[in-house]
């Protein structure tokens, strides 16, 4: 089923069904206020919301409306959690290389994962409101799950079980403020601003076979100013599954209902499938003339990030946001 957020003036929305051709939406009324209350009594609840998808898909919803994208907040407004990981480590491998960096061995057995703000959650077609170009304003098309409790010390073969949702993400990222924050040994803090994410969070049986493995077999595309930058599938070259990303995660703690992990920027080895992020454009740039052409984003720039299926539908609905700067209400 799809599920998503409508506005509502509150922190966590109003929670609707949406039908699968993304076209119409039904309040799910009685059932679950927001998707957290659905995620925390996942298996009473979800049935019930299964229900009110497949009238919508049947044409039979209940006081059903058409679905507008602007309309909705990220489908967690807010999470308790919010963890990225780094699957694609061709993507990491890039950008270490163009900046003479040491690639270590563990990078290929062990994830990389970090630990990001989830209180302030961008809705999928909202501005993306920052102080300063200078900041090297980047784009990062990823794919995340949304977890039931997950115990730890959960094993890889049974980590898929607690996969409730999956979601599109744009990380948003501030590559001129990294270096100075990974100098320190402690992480990204500012560089890491408020992520945003799909209309739409799906359960894995929406995308069929393409669903294999724990990873999404189909690519994900994104648009920068209109132009198709990047096209790279998510199923190939994704070296930790998110079955392996959910054991990471929980080798030294619990999981909560409504944790969300991220795969990290999409990337292929491909370079003909294009990019999911300015930097590793700009580090192939640096590879190849020894210095980087391609400028980071600006005022005004627009990205879009969309993953169709076989049949050129549209999964998830699309982020599309443009950047604009902040300035006090």
């Amino acid at each position: 089923m799809k599920l998503a957020t409508l506005k509502d003036g509150t922190r966590d929305g109003q929670l609707i069904v949406v039908a699968r051709d993304l076209k119409t939406a039904q309040i799910a009324d009685g059932i679950a206020a927001t998707l957290q209350h659905a995620l925390d009594d996942w298996n009473f609840i979800a049935p019930q919301l299964n229900e009110v998808y497949e009238r919508l898909n049947a044409g039979r919803g209940i006081n059903s409306f058409d679905f507008d994208p602007k309309n909705c907040m990220a489908p967690l407004p807010r999470a308790y959690q919010w963890a990225d990981g780094s699957s694609y480590v061709n993507h990491v491998e890039l950008v270490r290389k163009a900046r003479n960096a040491e690639m270590p061995e563990s990078f290929w057995h062990d994830p990389l994962m970090y630990q990001g703000g989830s209180d302030d959650f961008i809705g999928p077609m909202d501005d993306i409101a920052l102080l300063s170009e200078e900041w090297g304003i980047d784009f990062e098309s990823e794919i995340a799950v949304v977890t039931g409790d997950v115990p730890m010390g959960v094993k890889v073969q049974h980590a898929s079980e607690h996969i409730r949702l999956l979601m599109l993400v744009n990380d948003v990222s501030l590559r001129n403020l990294i270096p100075a924050e990974l100098a320190k040994g402690f992480g990204f803090f500012q560089s890491k601003p408020a992520s945003s994410f799909s209309p739409v969070a799906i359960t894995p049986d929406e995308l069929g076979d393409t669903w294999k493995d724990g990873k999404v077999h189909l690519p994900l595309r994104s648009s920068w100013n209109d132009t198709l930058v990047g096209q790279p599938n998510a199923g190939v070259d994704m070296v930790f599954s998110f079955p392996q990303l959910i054991t990471h995660l929980c080798k030294t703690r619990n999981a909560r209902a409504g944790t969300i992990i991220g795969s990290g920027t999409v990337s292929n080895k491909d370079p003909k499938k294009g990019y999911s992020c300015i930097a590793e454009k700009r580090a192939l740039e640096m590879i190849a003339d020894g210095a980087a052409s391609t400028e980071f984003m600006k005022f005004g720039d627009k990205i879009r990030i969309e993953m169709l299926d076989k049949n050129g539908k549209s999964l998830f609905g699309a982020i599309e946001q443009s950047v604009v700067e902040y300035t006090k209400s």
